[in-house]
């Protein structure tokens, strides 16, 4: 009866399942199918590759990554401009920082008088003075002549300029040379 027993409530191992060790029961395996025809030694046809299910799936795939491709790319553009414009906001704040920073060093009065002093501009009380040279420093070793020692120009009149003008228009100089080539409408060039 102890047999009895162990064989009605199970063994420890699930009947119908091979283990190692146990064989397969004779017969076709599972899922394994005879070849069609009742001929064992002759192997099945082969079916296409490509079947109507699998080029419909192929045409769906292709228009898909068509469409996520054209997004994609949309996408990326926006990406770029968005980049693009953040660049320009920081450019324009930093521009906006100098000028808030020039403004306040305008509101100093130190600084408002050295831009003064850099442009020309001379404070109340203080005599300026223009060098009306050509620019060029005086050298140690040079002497200032006397105004009183140079002689006096006389004044022309205003119409004694512009008849010159008038004279020097009829007849220019003639110290440069002629141009290369004068249009005279006789020559023709190809």
């Amino acid at each position: 009866m102890a047999d009895d027993r162990r064989s009605s409530r199970g063994s420890s191992r699930p009947r119908g399942r091979t283990g190692p060790g146990r064989r397969m029961p004779p017969g076709p395996a599972r899922g394994v199918r005879p070849p069609q025809g009742g001929r064992p030694d002759r192997p099945a046809p082969r079916r296409p590759r490509l079947t109507g299910r699998a080029a419909v799936l192929v045409l769906v795939l292709a228009v898909l990554a068509v469409s996520y491709a054209s997004s994609m790319r949309a996408f990326l553009h926006q990406r770029a401009e968005i980049v693009e414009l953040k660049a320009q906001i920081a450019e324009r704040k930093a521009a906006i920082d100098d000028l808030e920073r020039e403004k306040k060093r305008w509101q100093d009065p130190a600084f408002v008088q050295s831009q003064a002093r850099e442009r020309g501009w001379v404070m109340p009380g203080e005599t300026p003075f223009v060098v009306l040279r050509d620019g060029e420093p005086l050298t140690t070793g040079a002497t200032l002549t006397d105004p009183d020692d140079v002689a006096p120009q006389t004044p022309e009149a205003w119409w004694v300029d512009a008849w010159e003008s008038v004279e020097l228009a009829g007849h220019p100089p003639r110290d440069e040379p002629p141009p290369m080539t004068e249009i005279d409408g006789t020559e023709s060039e190809e």
